[in-house]
């Protein structure tokens, strides 16, 4: 399928597939005429990425993450290496969201509000 159909049937523009594309997420074919060509899998692998975005992730995690996802969701076969990829990607959004909290509650306090 080209690239516009793959489009359409992901919802995701174009330009986000050649991103992913070049950050290694997602391969594609030329055609003679130096067309992206993409395998029916494609799909399952765009959604996959998008998902995997939405829990935060970075495209470079994203990429040790992509060869153990299964579905839509994506699950994920955690081997050791992963697990502890995904187990820092967890800390640091727990050290953002710490961060956050404190800065609201000063935040909070200048307006004379009380902190949660």
């Amino acid at each position: 399928m080209l690239i516009g159909e793959l489009s359409r049937r992901t919802g995701v523009s174009a330009r986000s597939l050649r991103y992913y594309e070049a950050q290694g997420l997602l391969t594609a074919r030329r055609g003679a005429n130096g067309y992206r060509e993409y395998d029916e899998d494609a799909v399952l692998t765009v959604r996959q990425v998008r998902a995997l975005l939405g829990a935060g992730l970075s495209t470079d995690v994203i990429r040790d993450v992509l060869p153990c996802a299964r579905g839509e969701r994506p699950e994920i076969e955690l081997c050791v290496d992963l697990q502890e990829v995904l187990g820092q990607e967890l800390m640091v959004k727990d050290e953002l969201i710490d961060d956050l909290r404190r800065e609201r509650d000063a935040l909070a306090g200048y307006l004379g509000r009380r902190t949660s």
